[in-house]
Protein backbone atom coordinates (compact mmCIF):
# COMPACT_ATOMS: atom_id res chain seq x y z
CA UNK A 1 0.00 0.00 0.00
CA UNK A 2 1.38 3.52 -0.96
CA UNK A 3 1.26 6.51 0.82
CA UNK A 4 0.36 9.71 -0.87
CA UNK A 5 0.61 11.63 2.00
CA UNK A 6 2.70 14.85 2.69
CA UNK A 7 3.46 17.16 5.33
CA UNK A 8 4.27 21.09 4.40
CA UNK A 9 5.19 23.44 7.18
CA UNK A 10 3.77 21.27 9.68
CA UNK A 11 0.58 20.96 8.05
CA UNK A 12 -0.44 16.57 6.93
CA UNK A 13 -1.96 16.55 3.91
CA UNK A 14 -3.56 13.48 2.48
CA UNK A 15 -1.84 13.24 -0.64
CA UNK A 16 -0.30 16.12 -3.04
CA UNK A 17 -2.76 17.32 -4.98
CA UNK A 18 -4.92 20.63 -4.63
CA UNK A 19 -7.19 22.29 -7.10
CA UNK A 20 -5.56 26.07 -7.93
CA UNK A 21 -7.14 29.04 -7.26
CA UNK A 22 -9.49 30.74 -9.70
CA UNK A 23 -10.01 27.14 -10.99
CA UNK A 24 -12.28 25.60 -8.19
CA UNK A 25 -14.67 28.48 -7.16
CA UNK A 26 -15.08 27.43 -3.41
CA UNK A 27 -15.60 23.70 -4.13
CA UNK A 28 -19.52 23.79 -3.73
CA UNK A 29 -19.89 22.79 -7.57
CA UNK A 30 -17.30 20.23 -7.79
CA UNK A 31 -18.79 18.69 -4.14
CA UNK A 32 -22.28 18.04 -6.37
CA UNK A 33 -19.63 15.87 -8.93
CA UNK A 34 -17.48 13.96 -6.09
CA UNK A 35 -16.50 13.77 -2.18
CA UNK A 36 -13.77 17.00 -3.05
CA UNK A 37 -12.41 15.59 0.20
CA UNK A 38 -9.93 12.91 -1.89
CA UNK A 39 -8.08 16.04 -2.19
CA UNK A 40 -5.17 17.28 -0.12
CA UNK A 41 -6.12 20.37 -0.21
CA UNK A 42 -8.42 23.20 -2.27
CA UNK A 43 -6.71 26.60 -3.11
CA UNK A 44 -9.54 28.90 -3.04
CA UNK A 45 -10.83 31.85 -5.44
CA UNK A 46 -8.53 34.72 -4.68
CA UNK A 47 -10.20 36.79 -2.03
CA UNK A 48 -10.07 40.51 -1.65
CA UNK A 49 -11.08 43.01 1.37
CA UNK A 50 -14.19 43.95 -0.67
CA UNK A 51 -16.18 42.28 -3.14
CA UNK A 52 -14.93 42.69 -6.61
CA UNK A 53 -16.78 41.97 -9.82
CA UNK A 54 -13.63 41.53 -12.38
CA UNK A 55 -13.30 42.84 -15.73
CA UNK A 56 -16.18 43.27 -18.31
CA UNK A 57 -16.75 40.30 -20.54
CA UNK A 58 -14.90 38.95 -23.09
CA UNK A 59 -12.70 37.98 -20.17
CA UNK A 60 -11.97 34.33 -21.16
CA UNK A 61 -10.19 33.42 -24.58
CA UNK A 62 -8.90 29.95 -25.44
CA UNK A 63 -5.97 29.20 -27.70
CA UNK A 64 -3.94 25.79 -29.06
CA UNK A 65 -2.57 24.12 -25.56
CA UNK A 66 -3.88 26.90 -23.26
CA UNK A 67 -6.51 29.58 -22.11
CA UNK A 68 -6.03 32.87 -21.11
CA UNK A 69 -8.01 34.89 -18.75
CA UNK A 70 -8.71 38.14 -17.73
CA UNK A 71 -11.64 37.75 -15.07
CA UNK A 72 -10.35 40.29 -12.86
CA UNK A 73 -9.91 38.39 -9.16
CA UNK A 74 -14.03 38.35 -9.25
CA UNK A 75 -15.39 37.40 -5.59
CA UNK A 76 -17.67 37.89 -3.16
CA UNK A 77 -14.87 39.48 -0.36
CA UNK A 78 -13.14 37.67 2.60
CA UNK A 79 -16.08 38.43 5.10
CA UNK A 80 -19.12 36.36 3.10
CA UNK A 81 -16.04 33.55 2.67
CA UNK A 82 -15.82 33.63 6.24
CA UNK A 83 -19.29 33.67 6.69
CA UNK A 84 -20.79 31.71 4.09
CA UNK A 85 -17.96 29.23 2.35
CA UNK A 86 -15.58 28.30 4.97
CA UNK A 87 -17.32 26.02 6.93
CA UNK A 88 -17.45 23.77 4.18
CA UNK A 89 -14.74 23.73 3.05
CA UNK A 90 -12.83 22.85 6.42
CA UNK A 91 -15.13 19.69 6.93
CA UNK A 92 -13.91 18.47 4.17
CA UNK A 93 -10.04 19.03 3.44
CA UNK A 94 -7.44 21.35 4.41
CA UNK A 95 -8.24 24.78 2.93
CA UNK A 96 -5.98 27.27 1.44
CA UNK A 97 -6.86 30.86 1.43
CA UNK A 98 -5.14 32.83 -1.79
CA UNK A 99 -5.62 36.63 -1.05
CA UNK A 100 -4.78 39.51 -3.07
CA UNK A 101 -4.79 43.16 -2.78
CA UNK A 102 -3.56 46.38 -4.63
CA UNK A 103 -1.75 48.06 -2.02
CA UNK A 104 0.36 46.90 1.12
CA UNK A 105 -2.31 47.92 3.46
CA UNK A 106 -5.20 45.42 2.16
CA UNK A 107 -2.50 42.43 2.40
CA UNK A 108 -2.12 43.24 5.97
CA UNK A 109 -6.16 43.74 6.92
CA UNK A 110 -6.83 40.50 4.79
CA UNK A 111 -3.91 38.38 6.52
CA UNK A 112 -4.70 39.58 9.98
CA UNK A 113 -8.71 38.46 9.09
CA UNK A 114 -8.03 35.34 8.26
CA UNK A 115 -5.04 34.39 10.74
CA UNK A 116 -5.97 31.55 12.30
CA UNK A 117 -9.17 30.19 10.52
CA UNK A 118 -7.24 28.44 7.35
CA UNK A 119 -4.58 25.66 7.24
CA UNK A 120 -2.80 28.02 4.84
CA UNK A 121 -2.46 31.98 3.20
CA UNK A 122 -1.41 31.81 -0.40
CA UNK A 123 -0.35 35.18 -1.26
CA UNK A 124 -1.20 36.12 -4.80
CA UNK A 125 1.56 38.93 -5.54
CA UNK A 126 0.56 39.22 -8.93
CA UNK A 127 -2.23 41.73 -8.37
CA UNK A 128 -0.84 45.48 -9.50
CA UNK A 129 0.21 47.70 -7.06
CA UNK A 130 -1.51 51.00 -7.01
CA UNK A 131 1.46 52.86 -6.26
CA UNK A 132 4.03 51.87 -8.06
CA UNK A 133 1.58 52.68 -11.59
CA UNK A 134 0.43 49.84 -11.55
CA UNK A 135 3.31 47.14 -11.56
CA UNK A 136 2.91 43.66 -9.97
CA UNK A 137 3.71 43.12 -6.16
CA UNK A 138 6.10 40.28 -7.85
CA UNK A 139 8.01 41.69 -10.35
CA UNK A 140 11.07 42.75 -8.67
CA UNK A 141 12.72 41.27 -5.64
CA UNK A 142 12.24 44.47 -3.31
CA UNK A 143 8.53 44.33 -3.41
CA UNK A 144 8.42 40.49 -3.33
CA UNK A 145 10.31 41.36 -0.11
CA UNK A 146 8.04 44.00 1.18
CA UNK A 147 4.41 42.36 0.25
CA UNK A 148 5.79 39.23 2.12
CA UNK A 149 7.28 40.96 4.89
CA UNK A 150 3.89 42.66 5.86
CA UNK A 151 1.93 40.14 5.03
CA UNK A 152 3.80 38.21 7.74
CA UNK A 153 3.54 40.14 9.93
CA UNK A 154 0.02 40.17 10.66
CA UNK A 155 -0.21 36.62 10.96
CA UNK A 156 0.25 34.64 14.04
CA UNK A 157 -0.33 30.87 13.73
CA UNK A 158 -1.22 30.25 9.79
CA UNK A 159 1.54 29.50 7.72
CA UNK A 160 2.02 31.61 4.51
CA UNK A 161 2.51 30.96 0.42
CA UNK A 162 3.72 33.01 -1.66
CA UNK A 163 2.46 32.37 -5.09
CA UNK A 164 4.98 33.48 -7.79
CA UNK A 165 4.35 35.54 -10.67
CA UNK A 166 6.64 34.29 -13.83
CA UNK A 167 6.66 37.31 -15.87
CA UNK A 168 9.95 37.68 -13.97
CA UNK A 169 13.84 38.53 -14.43
CA UNK A 170 15.10 36.16 -12.04
CA UNK A 171 12.79 33.50 -10.37
CA UNK A 172 15.40 32.44 -8.10
CA UNK A 173 15.70 35.68 -6.95
CA UNK A 174 12.16 36.19 -5.99
CA UNK A 175 11.67 33.29 -4.09
CA UNK A 176 15.04 34.09 -2.26
CA UNK A 177 13.06 37.42 -1.78
CA UNK A 178 10.06 35.83 -0.10
CA UNK A 179 12.34 33.43 1.96
CA UNK A 180 13.92 36.94 3.14
CA UNK A 181 10.66 38.19 3.83
CA UNK A 182 9.36 35.36 6.15
CA UNK A 183 7.14 33.44 3.76
CA UNK A 184 6.88 29.96 5.08
CA UNK A 185 6.13 28.12 1.46
CA UNK A 186 6.32 29.44 -2.49
CA UNK A 187 3.82 28.53 -5.00
CA UNK A 188 4.99 28.74 -8.25
CA UNK A 189 4.16 29.60 -11.54
CA UNK A 190 1.03 32.50 -11.56
CA UNK A 191 -0.16 32.51 -15.17
CA UNK A 192 2.85 34.23 -17.96
CA UNK A 193 1.23 37.22 -19.23
CA UNK A 194 -0.57 36.93 -23.03
CA UNK A 195 -2.52 37.60 -25.83
CA UNK A 196 -5.26 36.35 -28.65
CA UNK A 197 -6.25 38.35 -31.47
CA UNK A 198 -9.49 38.22 -33.53
CA UNK A 199 -8.01 38.72 -37.24
CA UNK A 200 -11.74 39.64 -38.47
CA UNK A 201 -12.10 42.31 -36.08
CA UNK A 202 -8.16 43.20 -35.88
CA UNK A 203 -8.68 43.44 -31.96
CA UNK A 204 -8.03 41.68 -28.76
CA UNK A 205 -9.82 38.79 -27.80
CA UNK A 206 -10.08 39.81 -24.26
CA UNK A 207 -11.56 43.05 -23.54
CA UNK A 208 -8.51 44.18 -21.00
CA UNK A 209 -6.36 42.94 -24.32
CA UNK A 210 -3.93 40.86 -22.69
CA UNK A 211 -4.81 37.86 -20.32
CA UNK A 212 -3.38 35.42 -17.86
CA UNK A 213 -2.33 32.04 -19.97
CA UNK A 214 -2.01 28.76 -18.44
CA UNK A 215 -3.06 25.15 -19.46
CA UNK A 216 -0.53 22.47 -20.42
CA UNK A 217 1.31 24.81 -22.78
CA UNK A 218 3.30 26.09 -20.21
CA UNK A 219 4.95 23.05 -18.18
CA UNK A 220 7.81 23.34 -19.47
CA UNK A 221 8.41 26.94 -18.11
CA UNK A 222 6.95 26.00 -15.26
CA UNK A 223 8.89 23.09 -14.49
CA UNK A 224 12.14 25.13 -15.18
CA UNK A 225 10.85 27.51 -12.68
CA UNK A 226 9.95 25.05 -9.70
CA UNK A 227 13.38 23.47 -10.38
CA UNK A 228 14.97 27.37 -9.80
CA UNK A 229 13.00 28.02 -7.25
CA UNK A 230 13.37 24.80 -5.24
CA UNK A 231 17.36 25.12 -5.37
CA UNK A 232 17.38 28.67 -4.93
CA UNK A 233 16.00 28.12 -1.22
CA UNK A 234 15.09 26.12 1.98
CA UNK A 235 11.60 26.88 1.67
CA UNK A 236 8.86 23.88 0.68
CA UNK A 237 7.66 24.56 -2.81
CA UNK A 238 3.72 23.70 -4.59
CA UNK A 239 4.27 23.87 -8.27
CA UNK A 240 1.76 24.56 -10.43
CA UNK A 241 1.51 24.56 -14.46
CA UNK A 242 0.17 22.66 -17.25
CA UNK A 243 -0.27 19.69 -14.75
CA UNK A 244 -3.18 16.99 -16.62
CA UNK A 245 -2.60 13.41 -15.27
CA UNK A 246 -0.45 11.64 -12.75
CA UNK A 247 2.99 11.58 -14.33
CA UNK A 248 2.41 15.39 -14.50
CA UNK A 249 2.47 15.49 -11.04
CA UNK A 250 5.72 12.89 -10.49
CA UNK A 251 7.88 15.83 -12.82
CA UNK A 252 7.01 18.19 -10.97
CA UNK A 253 7.79 16.40 -7.84
CA UNK A 254 10.92 15.41 -9.58
CA UNK A 255 11.79 19.23 -9.95
CA UNK A 256 11.64 19.80 -6.45
CA UNK A 257 8.09 19.91 -5.73
CA UNK A 258 6.39 18.89 -2.55
CA UNK A 259 2.83 19.22 -3.65
CA UNK A 260 0.69 20.56 -6.74
CA UNK A 261 -1.62 22.32 -7.71
CA UNK A 262 -3.95 21.23 -10.68
CA UNK A 263 -5.93 24.22 -12.48
CA UNK A 264 -6.78 25.09 -15.95
CA UNK A 265 -7.41 21.01 -16.55
CA UNK A 266 -10.23 21.36 -14.15
CA UNK A 267 -12.10 23.56 -16.62
CA UNK A 268 -11.80 20.50 -19.78
CA UNK A 269 -12.23 17.71 -16.84
CA UNK A 270 -14.43 18.30 -13.68
CA UNK A 271 -13.41 15.19 -12.61
CA UNK A 272 -9.71 15.70 -12.90
CA UNK A 273 -8.42 16.01 -9.61
CA UNK A 274 -9.56 12.60 -8.00
CA UNK A 275 -8.33 10.92 -11.86
CA UNK A 276 -4.96 12.33 -11.20
CA UNK A 277 -4.43 11.15 -7.49
CA UNK A 278 -5.31 7.92 -9.21
CA UNK A 279 -2.95 7.90 -11.68
CA UNK A 280 -0.06 9.18 -9.30
CA UNK A 281 -1.30 6.27 -6.93
CA UNK A 282 -0.30 3.78 -9.69
CA UNK A 283 2.35 4.81 -11.04
CA UNK A 284 3.98 4.37 -7.52
CA UNK A 285 2.88 0.86 -7.16
CA UNK A 286 4.08 -0.28 -10.59
CA UNK A 287 7.21 1.46 -10.38
CA UNK A 288 8.23 0.53 -6.18
CA UNK A 289 7.26 3.84 -4.62
CA UNK A 290 6.82 3.63 -0.99
CA UNK A 291 5.67 6.90 0.03
CA UNK A 292 5.69 9.97 -2.52
CA UNK A 293 8.04 12.31 -0.82
CA UNK A 294 10.64 10.01 -2.37
CA UNK A 295 10.03 11.61 -5.21
CA UNK A 296 10.53 15.61 -4.54
CA UNK A 297 13.78 16.62 -5.44
CA UNK A 298 14.76 13.04 -7.31
CA UNK A 299 15.58 14.49 -10.57
CA UNK A 300 18.98 12.95 -11.66
CA UNK A 301 20.25 15.42 -13.83
CA UNK A 302 22.38 14.61 -17.68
Amino acid sequence: MVDLSVKICGVEFKNPVIPASGTFGFGREFAEIYDISCLGAVATKGLTLEERLGNPVPRIAESRGVILNAVGLQNPGVEHFIKEDLAFLKARTRVIANVAGSSLSDYEKICARLDGLVDFIELNISCPNVKCGGMAFGIKPESVKEVTRIAKSALKTTPLIVKLSPNVESISKNAQAAEEGGADCLSLINTLTGMAIDVETRRPVLFNNTGGVSGAGVKPIALRMVYEASHATSLPVIGMGGICCGRDVVEFLLAGAAAVQVGTHNFSDTLACPKIIEQLRRFMETHGVEHVTELTGALKLN
